[in-house]
């Protein structure tokens, strides 16, 4: 059928009502957000956006209620997308942008594609893989993953992904989304090992949606984290406190789930999986450590700092 772009989409939207269908490779994927409240009587008050791209750039896809629980499951990243009877909004301004492994990349942030079961009713299919022709032009899904070595010259904020062994995980944690609210964010703290630096990543694992994964994660596992943030205390000595947290795009994998992910053809993962066949594990299973509670960042030595 007659194809169109997102770059003529971005230059036609005004004029149409009706668009042609989109080919879209989806190359970040936000978590499942409920915005459900007592005094609205939605059935699925779910959304999640996407960042989908094909030749001509970039753009935000919102999938909205009831297609949540129906599709946020199948369209992963690096998934290809045929899109029919979709609508075109304008860009919510307030929401997170994720950093895209390709800097080059043209970005289209003044509309985004709307996803709805009504209004118009949209029809999504996936496209196989194997069934994807080069001539289609659809980019590649591109990572920034950093080794150990290279995190202490990151500046704060800093995006990027990491793969490495667990030696350790803590237990599950809340902390309150407000300071009075009844609301409560999930979070782990868990240590990696990659082999270039004497010292682990430390990383903050909030709940993504993907609670087979979060609830999952053991020492000896290789573990996988993209589009996560550097965050360190610029005020006390700074490269005793720097980790990484999770943002709202973030993905986790563990082992069983890596088989057929996009990273598997990156560099430094391909170096990585050839440092652990150099080691023992029995040595490294001596070093981990499971649970427990785990102040980070540290308090100050003395009680007045504190």
């Amino acid at each position: 059928s007659k194809l169109t772009s997102l770059g003529q989409l971005e230059m036609t939207w005004r004029s149409r009502v009706h668009f042609h269908p989109l080919l879209v490779r989806v190359l970040h994927k936000s978590r499942l957000r409920y915005y459900g409240k007592p005094e609205k009587k939605l059935d699925m008050p779910y959304q999640a956006y996407f960042e989908v791209a094909d030749g001509s750039g970039m753009m935000s896809m919102v999938l909205w209620n009831s297609l949540c629980p129906e599709w946020y499951n199948s369209m992963k990243v690096g998934t290809v997308l045929l899109l029919e009877q979709y609508a075109i909004k304008t860009s919510y301004p307030f929401k997170t942008q994720p950093t895209p492994g390709d800097s080059q990349m043209k970005r289209f942030a003044t509309i985004e594609i709307s996803l709805n079961v009504r209004d118009p009713p949209t029809k999504i299919s996936i496209i196989p893989e194997e069934m994807v022709k080069p001539e289609w032009g659809l980019p590649e899904v591109k990572y920034r993953f950093i080794t150990r070595s290279e995190l202490d010259d990151l500046p704060n904020n800093h995006s990027c992904d990491v793969i490495g062994l667990v030696t350790f995980v803590g237990r599950a944690e809340r902390a309150r989304k407000r300071e009075h609210g009844e609301d409560f964010w999930l979070y782990r703290w868990a240590h990696a090992i990659d082999g270039t630096s004497d010292q682990p990543f430390i990383l903050e694992l909030f709940a993504t949606s993907q609670p087979d994964v979060f609830e999952h994660i053991h020492p000896m596992t290789y573990l996988v984290c993209t589009q996560m943030r550097v965050v360190r205390d610029l005020t006390e000595n700074p490269s005793s406190t720097i980790y990484l947290t999770t943002s709202n795009e973030s993905q986790i994998f563990i082992t069983g789930w890596h088989k057929g992910q996009p990273y598997t053809k990156d560099t430094k993962v391909k170096n990585f999986i050839q440092w652990t066949k150099t080691q023992s594990e029995a040595d490294q299973m001596k070093k981990t450590v499971i649970g427990g509670y785990y102040p980070f960042p540290r308090p100050p030595n003395n009680f007045l700092k504190y």
